[in-house]
This record gives structure tokens, C-alpha cells and sequence, in this order.
């Protein structure tokens, strides 16, 4: 078998740059090297109405140390995860969850090709969606530069999200 390295691979950013494409093609590049995998886009960890009373970042960590549990529990995974991480609290917080250090690659894009990714995400029944990322996205992504936690940058503005996902790879030796 493969080894398995003994981080968490996250692929960080803002709305609207990829970072979910980029997570299904690194699925797909793992599986075609023959290397076990698990894959979380963090996003589907904390989505419930009304928000806990609790903190909703705390419930979104409580489920993915619960999921990551039960992918361990089948043998050692390569571990590549997606969401936004502006702070090293946040980092800290993940990696408690999953036991493992995190290893950031930050995904960013042009505000223009951010914006066109984001109208085309979303149905005319889901503008209130649509306007608040649309409201948000250059404040994500100016935090995101600023917290400056990742080891790498890439800009996905002129390039789809397999080779997103192949330089992610490559750049943790993880593919050729």
C-alpha cells in the first residue's frame, strides 16, 4: 500500500474560487495513484437552521471529528479538505478535530471570474444566496491574504480546478 502522509491537505479560500472542483479532481487524481483517501468540503458540516446555540464552528468541528473517526476506523486515508480558514484559531480548531496538523494551499481568483463563478453557482429562486456571497467575497478573500497561513498560492482565474488539483498534489509530492 501507499503511505499516507500525516497531515490534512486544505484547500483554503474565498467564495467562488474553486476550492470544491479543485476537492473532486484531487479525489480523482488520489484514486488513479492508488493512494486511500477521504474527502470533506467542510461547508456541509455546519449547514443546519437555525444556528446551534452553541457556536455553529464548534457543532461543524464535533461532526468532522466524528466523520473522520469512522473514515479512519476503514484503514489510513490521505485526509484533503476545503472550506475557509482566515485565522490560526480556526487551523487549530480543525486540527483538533482531525488529530493531524493542517497544510494550507490557499485558491484564489480575479474579483471578476469570482463574480461570474458565483452567478453561475446559483438559480434565480436563490438570489438572497447569490447577493449575500456576492456582498462578502472581497472581504473573504482580503482577510484570507492577510492571515497570510497558507504554504502556497495558487490563482485559478485562467487555469480548471484538475490542474488546481494536480499543482496541490505535486506540490505535497503526492503525484508526479
Amino acid at each position: 500500500m501507499i503511505p499516507v502522509t500525516d497531515y490534512a491537505i486544505f484547500l483554503n479560500g474565498g467564495y467562488g474560487v474553486g476550492k470544491s472542483s479543485a476537492l473532486e479532481h484531487a479525489g480523482d487524481l488520489l484514486a488513479e495513484a492508488g493512494r486511500p483517501f477521504s474527502l470533506m468540503d467542510v461547508d456541509w458540516f455546519h449547514r443546519s437552521w437555525p444556528p446551534a446555540e452553541q457556536d455553529n464552528a464548534l457543532i461543524e468541528a464535533q461532526n468532522i471529528a466524528a466523520v473522520w473517526k469512522g473514515y479512519r476506523s476503514v484503514g489510513l486515508r490521505q485526509l484533503v479538505m476545503c472550506g475557509v480558514i482566515s485565522t490560526a484559531a480556526a487551523r487549530e480548531r480543525y486540527e483538533a478535530a482531525v488529530e493531524l496538523p493542517v497544510r494550507m494551499i490557499r485558491l484564489t481568483a480575479d474579483a471578476d471570474v469570482t463574480r461570474k463563478r458565483l452567478r453561475g453557482r446559483y438559480s434565480p429562486s436563490q438570489q438572497p444566496a447569490l447577493e449575500w456571497h456576492l456582498e462578502r467575497c472581497d472581504e473573504i478573500a482580503a482577510r484570507l491574504e492577510a492571515a497570510d497561513l497558507d504554504e502556497l498560492v495558487v490563482d485559478t482565474s485562467r487555469i480548471g480546478p484538475h490542474e488546481v488539483a494536480a499543482r496541490t498534489l505535486r506540490h505535497f509530492g503526492l503525484s508526479d
